[in-house]
């Protein structure tokens, strides 16, 4: 198995996108977009700004728990990671992206 976006149409009529690991593990969302094209221009978005490190914000939430955003150069969140308990697998998330967005294929769930 290798590496995907997934497209889906969420509860609230918007479309998403999440990236999963060849293990099926998720490492990486979207926010919502109203329209497909624009989830698509996000994938690309990812594919484009994934492999640089300077486009992760490395983020501590409210309950301690570790995650990252992935951002445009504009600043723009294009993708939110999971939440991880040490600042060591939220660097191995981050690794994950950078290796697999750019090759991923994509699958569209609607």
């Amino acid at each position: 198995m290798s590496a995907k976006f997934e497209i889906f149409l969420g509860s609230n009529r918007q479309y998403y996108f999440r990236l999963k690991a060849p293990n099926g593990e998720k490492i990486l969302a979207s926010e919502g977009y109203t329209t497909k094209a624009n989830c698509q221009n996000g994938i690309q978005s990812v594919k484009i700004h994934s492999p640089y490190d300077n486009n992760y914000k490395r983020l501590t939430s409210t309950n301690y728990q570790y995650y990252f955003t992935l951002n445009a150069n504009n600043g723009q969140v294009i993708g939110t990671g999971e939440t991880y308990t040490t600042t060591q697998a939220r660097e191995g998330g981050i690794t994950a992206v950078k290796t697999y967005a750019p090759a991923a294929s994509t699958v569209d769930l609607t």
